[in-house]
């Protein structure tokens, strides 16, 4: 029998979870759109679907005086995720000490366990980050490596990923062996040849990227964890740019450790981030920031931060709802859908060159690089702002350069019309500000 004031309380209670539960009609259209397809329809059918993807787009709420190709870098979210994440930051706000911490943060083991799900391991393997240098950063740090001990890289890698191991190299005295390997890469063993041939019985790790930021391409990370497997060596995957990209689970890869950011292709709230560690390695693998000893098996070590918003991973839950709606085989062909409309009108120039191999489309999905000789990557970039106004990143490394386009789910038609338009001129060369040497 409850007392009058338990009784009120858990009508409160009740209330505050109904308010939480309102969202807007955002996922209702994605899920309409889907029930207007037909049941054999292929994802490459459903990518050339105009009537399906204008009820995606309509889920987006964006400044469409720019046209976005830089989703790569953080990607806006849908309306269901950013309205979740208003509520969720308004109710905390009422009563932080007690809304936060008692109503939404235990919320976190549900998130935890979709994003076990969507990964195709255990939830117990799984810790919620505010991105992937984060949940990267608690794996280099974390490693018991010791003076003399040796890791693998790629020159490729992510900046900021060897800008941790620079200071690992000063600080514990490792060495940290960079491979490089062919651009494009025609022939994927030739990236499991490079990272072969620098081990040696002093790797104690080697770090891997699922798609290269620079340029888009899918490496095999499979065929290395085998590799390192077959010697004892533990691998880590820098998943930034894969997860919710395309079709995979954690048992594709093989891996060790998986560091991705949600805002990119998961659209969930800026400053969202997963990383895996597979459970026989957490107990061995120190937290960034100190967790007690009770702690040591416990993936949640890697989550203790101090206080933090609870809001932002909970909306996560909303983006992984939004994702699961569209169907993410259905997103990667529309993805690449969309990238060739563009690529094949631009591939009939000589002077045109892409960093992956596009006639595999194994290799690549929504992040494309594409340089035009004699251009000054730059001047393109200002170029497509300032004319068109359109957003790319260029890309300038020692191996090689260009401009990373990569659009999303919410891209129109036209814009990538536009894009490609514009970029024609320039292959043409009717543009002569952007050429190397020319006036800017």
């Amino acid at each position: 029998m409850y007392s009058r004031r338990q009784f009120l309380s858990r009508i409160a209670l009740g209330g505050a979870v109904t308010f939480l539960a309102l969202k807007d009609d955002a996922l209702a259209r994605v899920k309409e759109a889907v029930k207007t397809l037909g049941p054999g329809d292929s994802p490459e059918e459903i990518a050339r679907n105009e009537h399906f993807w204008s009820r995606i787009q309509s889920a987006f709420q964006l400044d469409r005086t720019i046209i976005n190709f830089n989703n790569g870098g953080v990607s806006p979210s849908p309306r269901t995720v950013h309205n979740a994440l208003k509520r969720y930051l308004d109710y905390s706000n009422q009563n932080p000490a007690y809304n936060m911490w008692s109503h939404l943060e235990p919320n976190i083991e549900g998130v935890r366990e979709k994003l076990a799900l969507r990964f195709g391991c255990d939830k117990e393997e799984v810790a919620i980050t505010r991105n992937a240098s984060e949940a990267l950063e608690i794996v280099q740090f974390g490693l018991n490596l010791q003076p003399g001990d040796e890791v693998i890289a790629t020159t490729q890698a992510y900046p900021r990923m060897m800008t941790t191991w620079d200071q690992i190299v000063r600080r514990n005295k490792i060495v940290l062996k960079k491979v490089t390997f062919p651009v494009p890469l025609m022939d994927p063993n030739d990236y499991v040849k490079a990272i072969k041939g620098a081990i040696t019985g002093k790797t104690k790790a080697i770090m891997v990227m699922h798609v290269i930021n620079f340029t888009g391409q899918i490496a095999p990370v499979r065929e290395v964890s085998r590799l390192a497997h077959s010697r004892g060596i533990p691998v880590i995957c820098d998943g930034a740019h894969s997860f919710s990209h395309f079709p995979f689970t954690v048992k594709e890869l093989e891996c060790d450790f998986f560091g991705t950011s949600l805002h990119k292709w998961t659209y969930a709230p800026v400053g969202t981030g997963l990383l895996y560690v597979k459970r026989e390695r957490i107990k061995e693998l120190w937290p960034l920031m100190a967790a007690p000893e009770k702690m040591d098996d416990d993936i949640r070590k890697f989550e203790e931060i101090g206080t933090h918003p609870a809001a932002n991973h909970n909306a996560i839950a909303e983006a992984l709802a939004f994702n699961e709606a569209i169907g993410i085989d259905r997103k990667a062909a529309r993805l690449r859908y969309l990238h060739l409309r563009w690529i094949n009108r631009l591939r009939t120039y000589d002077n045109v060159k892409f960093m992956t191999n596009i006639d595999d489309l194994s290799q690549w999905c929504g992040l494309i690089n594409v340089y035009i000789k004699g251009v000054d990557v730059q001047k393109l970039t200002d170029y497509l702002m300032n004319k068109h106004r359109i957003l790319v990143i260029p890309i300038i490394h020692d191996e090689f350069k260009g401009i990373r386009v990569t659009p999303n789910v919410y891209t129109l038609l036209s814009e990538v019309d536009l894009f490609a338009g514009a970029m024609e001129k320039v292959a043409k060369g009717e543009v002569p500000e952007v050429m190397e040497g020319g006036k800017s």
